[in-house]
């Protein structure tokens, strides 16, 4: 179990585990779209895959100055076609697709654009729009264990590493932050300010209190099946259907995750309700009001919160094509997370538990799903063996086992 204390950390850059994937895909595409929740670090990154581009542009479109350039017919585009045009903040100029779509068709050559947006919902609906096979999409989540951990930390170091990673979540500032209290006042204020300023920028016309107040209670349902009715019922009679607006609002800017059930057919009754988790785990600490980790353990919710940070952890590993869902049938038996690669299923059951044990409903749900693979994952040093089931093999495996886990 993590039970240390923490010591405070220089801020340094981190090695981002996409940074490879895009500048292969940047070689191949001639537009890419880098797709991540404010402050998570795109631009940073944007920054890194520009410096092998001599004589890159970037434009901020925030900036008034920078979407001037873009007016049509400003023959800007044009004039930089022998250059990488990074374009940050996309979704204030949504317009901007069907002007890419000529230039790129004019010259379809790799690595012309790399666009930055921090709404995935409108952005997606633009360029599958505009740019139908000319653009490839890849999303920058917040830090990752594999990001953070030392290749040759010592299992003290690992522990307290994951330890504060699962405290103060992902977002660069707040992990790097020199005390607890800093992070914690960081995120609070990121809270603020993204539902004061940024979600009204991408349009979403809801009151800052009423999405606060939504946005709590999503916190603890985390991990929870989702209940439009209820909430609906608890923030004053609103319709269902206003819940599922003020949901899609916070999916679309990477705030939530909302996972699907898994349906197979065993003529059993299932759970179709999707779950909700709050994407970033320091995020949910300080929408839970969690400001150190001693609060955290003794939380009721500290179950919920790490596996929320474990689905965000295999998610992030999942490549494209693949697809991740949770199993649940009325009778009890479940899987907290279905990975589905191809003709493989793995099955992953997370517990907070340094010695995990799993019940007859896992090995059930293993059997209906009918994964090749089974993992408990739990915060252990090392992994080991469980009994083996009829179909399958299950292994107890730590988190910074879970790349390996994936590629078996």
């Amino acid at each position: 179990m993590i039970y240390a204390t923490l010591n405070p950390v220089e801020q340094h850059d981190f090695p981002r585990a996409l940074l490879q994937t895009a500048t292969e895909q940047l070689a191949f595409s001639p537009a890419v779209v880098l797709l991540g929740p404010r402050q998570v670090g795109k631009t940073t990154l944007a920054k890194m895959i520009a410096g092998a581009y001599p004589g890159a542009l970037s434009l901020d479109l925030q900036l008034a100055a920078d979407r001037a350039k873009l007016i049509s017919g400003s023959g800007f585009l044009q004039a930089h076609r022998d250059k990488l045009v990074v374009l940050d903040e996309v979704q204030y100029v949504p317009e901007v697709f069907a002007q890419l779509r000529p230039e790129i068709d004019a010259l379809r050559r790799p690595g012309r654009f790399l666009l930055l947006g921090s709404a995935s919902g409108k952005l997606l609906q633009q360029s599958s729009e505009s740019l139908a096979g000319r653009v490839s999409y890849l999303e920058l989540t917040p830090l990752q264990v594999r990001e953070v951990m030392a290749a040759d930390a010592d299992a003290q170091t690992a522990l307290l590493t994951l330890q504060k990673l699962w405290l103060r979540g992902g977002f660069p500032v707040s992990y790097t932050a020199p005390s607890d209290a800093l992070s914690f006042n960081w995120r609070t204020d990121f809270i603020a300010t993204f539902l004061n300023r940024d979600i009204r920028e991408f349009g979403v016309n809801v009151p800052a209190q009423t999405l606060h107040r939504f946005w709590r209670m999503t916190a603890h349902l985390h991990a929870q099946l989702f209940n439009a009715s209820s909430i609906a019922a608890s923030l004053g009679g609103i319709s269902h259907t206003t819940v599922a607006r003020y949901l899609d609002s916070l999916v679309d800017t990477m705030m939530l995750r909302r996972l699907k059930p898994h349906f197979v057919n065993v003529g059993k009754r299932l759970v179709k309700s999707p779950k909700v988790y709050v994407r970033d785990s320091g995020l949910l600490h300080a929408l839970l009001n969690v400001p150190d980790i001693n609060s955290l353990i003794g939380h009721p919710m500290a179950g919920h919160s790490w596996e929320g940070l474990m689905v965000e952890q295999i998610c992030a590993l999942v490549p494209k094509g693949g697809d991740v869902s949770f199993y649940r049938t009325a009778a009890g038996a479940e899987l907290d997370l279905v990975v589905e690669l191809g003709s493989k299923k793995y099955g992953f059951e997370i517990k907070f538990s340094g010695a995990p044990t799993v019940t007859k409903g896992f090995w059930q749900a293993c059997q209906d799903v009918g994964v090749q693979h089974a993992y408990v994952l739990a915060p252990v040093e090392q992994g080991w063996p469980m009994k083996p089931g009829a179909n399958h093999s299950v292994d107890v495996i730590s988190p910074m086992q879970l790349p390996w886990a994936l590629a078996q």
